[in-house]
């Protein structure tokens, strides 16, 4: 299932708007803060599908009946682009575990790229809902490489794939990579993908808008 936060009028509608602009991305700080804020709002609607139990609480004046989540999910990103769509989702489920990866593109001098992974820090996950944060779904392969490896941690009851931007071909190939059930939370979706795996209009390497450019080894 994707769901596309963009569909419904929004302050989503907002934040993507800043996001996507070349002007207001010279400013890394509304950058990070507006990936957050996608991850929050994706927080929130995503905690309405959790189960919930019934705790009585002790208040200073009496007792109340309260309706709590009843098993924290495992919050994941994608280093280093991730952090702050993770930092977003940690905000409001400030119980979860984490877990850490270190997916990522691996260029070639053709112009062709692999996809390296290198660091995988991870909580058991059997029956877990896995919440995975990447602000670009592009081609998908970094984030079929990520849940297939994952998948060594025990299996998940469900996986939310959080992103600012996405493009249908990744969408559609990370939707046949797992029997588990699947739910893609998008900030936007683009149609169009280059030759060299960038979503268009898209908004850039959201990694390198977020914390500085990088030296390609």
């Amino acid at each position: 299932m994707i769901i596309n936060l963009s569909e419904l009028n929004s302050l989503v509608g907002d934040w993507l708007a800043d996001i996507r602009d070349v002007e207001v991305q010279n400013d890394r700080m509304r950058f990070r803060r507006n990936l957050e804020r996608v991850g929050e709002v994706a927080a929130y609607e995503i905690s309405k599908m959790l189960d919930f139990v019934a705790r009585e609480v002790q208040t200073p004046l009496g007792t109340a009946n309260c309706m709590v989540i009843k098993n924290q999910p495992v919050i994941g990103t994608i280093l280093r682009a991730g952090l702050a769509l993770h930092q977003g989702l940690v905000n409001y489920f400030d119980k979860a575990d984490h877990a850490y990866i270190s997916a990522y593109r691996k260029h070639n001098h053709d112009g062709s790229f692999d996809i390296s992974l290198e660091y995988v820090s991870c909580p058991a996950l059997d029956n877990k809902v896995l919440i995975l944060s990447d602000p670009m779904l592009a081609t998908g392969a970094s984030l079929v490489k990520t849940i297939e490896h994952l998948m060594v941690y025990g299996k998940p009851a469900h996986i939310h794939i959080v992103t600012a931007i996405a493009c249908t071909i990744g969408i559609e190939y990370v939707q046949r990579i797992t029997d588990v059930p699947l739910t893609i939370w998008a900030g936007d979706v683009d149609d169009e993908l280059t030759a060299k795996g960038y979503i268009v209009p898209g908004l850039g390497d959201a990694g390198d808008l977020a914390f500085g450019a990088k030296m390609q080894q």
